[in-house]
């Protein structure tokens, strides 16, 4: 398939147009969002390389990539308007050009973004993001009040924990129980009063501990003061934001939505949606290409406006 002059023509537009979208919205973004956010950044002392290389470098990248499909769509609409009012488009098709033919550059160039979009999705913006959760996790969120009651999951397959309350400010649990079951069987029960996460050694420390053992039809108790111990699970767990799924790669995903199903907390919807919607949302560029074609190729009284408020209403 060798390209002519008028598909090389066609696709410098179509991202020229695309590229300038994506600039005129990352200004938009960046202005609203600075206002809004400001006095939180002032507030906790946000160095001002950090809010710009931590936070807007890895954010609007992502922000961008969400909103594609909808900047294809409005570039698509923007130059083939202007193609069809200069009669540009109805030249074409009088020398000859098949209207199919003539979305032939629409279509490789949609493609090349939706591979583009998808390989962000994919790999760069989970990379990226991790950056930006640190970020709002230190200057933005408020996580001193950050607490859960009535904890019952399974962290590990046969291991299941029961904890009355949990603090994110100081890590700290209490009234917790370990139960270990193999075969239906209860093998084990750990006791503790207390319990908090040792960031240092990545280890729980259970304070005021006990523990029953069954071994061959006997029960063996013991008891101490302070135990450290690995357990299969960590302090973020409890308090992940919703919109935090996208710092996950596609294994990643695979890996939680598994975990969780393990775990039977019955979280696994985000990150379900969220693995859906990387597959999804490139095939959505290409198909608002090819509306964006047929709405603004053809040559109207009300000019590059009527088919702009067209290509919004649709989108």
């Amino acid at each position: 398939m060798k390209l002519t002059k008028i598909d090389w023509y066609i696709i410098k537009r179509f991202l020229g147009a695309f590229v300038l979208a994506l600039g005129l919205f990352t200004v938009i973004i960046i202005v609203f969002d600075l206002s809004e956010k400001i006095d939180e950044f002032m507030e906790n002392s946000a160095p001002f390389d950090e809010v710009i290389f931590n936070y807007y470098v890895n954010w609007v990248p992502f922000l961008l990539n969400l909103f594609s499909p909808v900047f294809v769509f409005i570039s698509v609409i923007f130059f083939t308007s202007k193609m069809a009012q200069k009669s540009e488009i109805i030249a074409m098709l009088a020398g000859g050009v098949s209207y199919d033919r003539l979305l032939r550059p629409y279509i490789i160039t949609s493609v090349f973004l939706a591979l583009v979009s998808f390989s962000m999705f994919a790999w760069i913006i989970p990379k990226a993001d991790k950056t930006r959760v640190v970020f709002e996790n230190q200057y933005i969120r408020d996580r001193t009040h950050y607490s859960a009651s009535q904890i019952k999951t399974q962290i590990s397959p046969g291991v299941i924990m029961s904890m009355g309350n949990f603090n994110f400010s100081d890590s700290a649990g209490f009234k917790v129980s370990l139960e270990h079951i193999v075969d239906g069987s209860l093998r084990s029960k750990l006791f503790a009063d207390r319990l908090n996460w040792n960031d240092k050694t990545q280890k729980w420390k259970l304070s005021k501990w006990w523990s029953r053992e069954f071994i061959d039809g006997m029960e063996i108790i013991s008891k101490g003061a302070v135990m450290d111990t690995m357990i299969a699970f960590n302090p973020e767990d409890f308090f992940r934001k919703n919109d935090d799924v996208q710092m996950f790669s596609l294994s990643e995903l695979d890996e939680m939505i598994n975990l969780e199903n393990m775990r039977g907390t019955g979280n696994t919807f985000f990150y379900t949606t969220e693995k859906y919607k990387r597959f999804a949302m490139p095939f959505a560029v290409i198909i608002l290409t090819i509306i964006g074609v047929s709405v603004a190729s053809k040559k109207t009284r009300g000019g590059i406006g009527l088919n702009l408020g067209i290509g919004l209403l649709i989108s």
